[in-house]
């Protein structure tokens, strides 16, 4: 076993059962009934208060009473009319045919059709989108799958743009986003388990892996933390990861969430699992470490050259945003001398007149800077940019010239909130974002000791997160020479040619050798023509 899976966290751990719904623990070992009046009686009690509730009688092969039950919410009409009823109601068959053995086999066009006989399962099949058809004299009942397929058209995300990549993106029904990742793994080692999450809710929630490359302890892993949730609903990826990650107290995301199929699909050819649920467009990732939440998709599609200086350049602006502030106020505060003279000097003519020492000028900046920003991504879209604009200029203006904070306050928080901009995932910008103020205090009170301890309390508390079993900081601690083509910088792809080490996965190769036969001269001739010589 890798030693990076032996960790366990309490999520595997067995815990007290939620209590499920009472009206599905009173029907829980019953069987339908050969009468049809009473299974209707009794379904008609269970879903009495409920206005979408539909029962449709008919004559079965005009002989024999029958009924549809289902939610008019969750289903399509027109396929209940043109799949179901039409042929059960057109077709004339005699008693020996009546079973629903042979109306599965031989009269219903529907692709998706169960036979039935726990009422349980049908009060679950019917809340689904699912249509129930009992027959009268006959104590098995038919599941028929007619749910309605409206859902949100694909588009590119919102949060994950990019300049040269696909324009999709997953959307909120499973059944889509699972399509989206066969249409780029048209493989049978391509593998999707699929298991139910919430008592109430019994959410989807589904598993993908390369059966081939995955290590073997990892999958279990996952399997086990998800099989470990008990919770009423879950309505959201975020519930799932919030239960599944390593250390629930820390700032830092530890499992990798996506809308880009693209980026899925890497992310499994490198050996990593992916979690879909069920209503939710994010789709998680696990493990992930830290260098994964300031790499895009994208930096695989460029140039390898152009790839690593961009990457490089958002790491330079994650540092920045996080630690550019806090300097500023340990270098007013405790230490000009760290800077030159005539920096001191602009810096100090431009305080003149503010009534808060640095640390709280810079504090109260920073704190109104966060409201801004939540103001602007809870307004309607519409007027959130017209509020963001009014915000920094006038605001930020009208502060300046009434004398509550200096013009060079308001230009490093703005430098600051623009490098954190930079990082592509919003969860990972949003932890540093926050740690800004632990930086600025402690920094406000101890000068560069506190800088100082403050950036190794943070960078110590990195080092010691792991995601099932991977330290966050892996290529850097451990220290990996490998691994570090594809952190810092993104190499050409014939140097990459293992998967990453820290998933132990079983197939290491995913690159083959260099293009060397290659001509190094214009293999056109002279007069134009491509032809050989003869």
């Amino acid at each position: 076993m890798s030693p990076f899976f032996k960790k366990r966290t309490k999520a595997t751990q067995p815990k007290q059962t939620i209590p499920k719904s009472e009206i599905m623990i009173n029907n829980e070992n019953k069987q339908v009934s050969s009468c049809l009046e009473k299974n209707v009686e009794h379904f008609e009690e269970i879903f009495k208060n409920d206005m979408d509730f539909l029962v449709r009688k008919f004559y079965l092969f005009e002989t024999k009473p029958a009924a549809l039950l289902c939610l008019k919410s969750l289903v399509g009409k027109e396929e209940i009319e043109r799949d179901i009823i039409r042929p059960l109601q057109e077709k004339i068959l005699g008693p020996e045919n009546q079973d629903v053995h042979y109306i599965t086999e031989n009269i219903l066009y529907s692709s998706d059709v169960k036979i039935g006989k726990e009422i349980s399962n049908l009060i679950a099949a019917i809340t689904t989108g699912k249509a129930i058809i009992f027959i009268d004299g006959l104590s098995e009942s038919l599941e028929i799958d007619v749910k309605l397929p409206d859902k949100r058209s694909i588009e590119q995300p919102e949060t994950e743009r990019v300049v040269r990549g696909p324009r999709d993106g997953f959307i909120e029904q499973i059944n889509t986003n699972i399509a989206l990742l066969r249409y780029r793994l048209p493989v049978p080692e391509f593998r999707i388990e699929k298991t139910e999450v919430g008592t109430r809710t019994r959410t989807n929630v589904a598993v993908c892996y390369m059966e081939d490359i995955v290590n073997e302890d990892l999958l279990q892993e996952v399997k086990k933390r998800i099989d470990a949730i008990q919770m009423d609903g879950v309505l959201d990826a975020g519930y799932i990861e919030q239960f599944i990650q390593d250390n629930p107290w820390s700032p830092f995301p530890q499992i990798q969430n996506t809308e880009r199929p693209d980026k899925a699909v890497g992310n499994i050819l490198e050996g990593r699992v992916a979690i879909l649920v069920e209503g939710s467009p994010f789709v998680l990732i696990a493990p992930a470490t830290f260098n994964q939440f300031y790499q895009t998709s994208e930096d695989y599609n460029e140039r390898w050259i152009i790839s690593s200086i961009v990457r490089f350049i958002r790491i330079m602006a994650l540092i920045f945003s996080l630690t550019f502030s806090s300097f500023y106020v340990t270098v007013l505060s405790f230490h000009p001398e760290l800077i030159p003279a005539s920096f001191v000097v602009a810096a100090s003519s431009g305080r003149h007149g503010v009534p808060f020492p640095v640390f709280v000028e810079v504090l109260l900046m920073e704190l109104a800077m966060e409201i801004l920003r939540e103001a602007t991504v809870r307004m309607p879209q519409q007027v959130g940019g017209a509020l963001s604009i009014v915000g920094v200029l006038v605001v930020g203006q009208a502060a300046v010239q009434a004398g509550f904070v200096s013009p060079i306050t308001v230009v490093i928080i703005a430098l600051s909130t623009i490098g954190s901009f930079a990082t592509p995932s919003y969860n990972a910008a949003t932890a540093f974002r926050m740690l800004r103020f632990f930086l600025i205090i402690l920094a406000g009170t101890f000068g560069l000791l506190g800088l100082a301890v403050s950036l190794m309390l943070v960078i110590n508390h990195m080092i010691s997160l792991r995601s099932f079993g991977v330290p966050f900081m892996f290529p850097f601690a451990p220290g990996n020479a490998n691994a570090i083509k594809d952190s810092i910088i993104r190499a050409p792809f014939h140097w990459l040619k293992t998967r990453p080490e820290s998933l132990n996965p079983k197939n290491k190769k995913r690159v083959g050798g260099r293009v060397k036969d290659k001509a190094p001269y214009n293999f056109l001739n002279e007069d134009g023509d491509n032809s050989e010589e003869t």
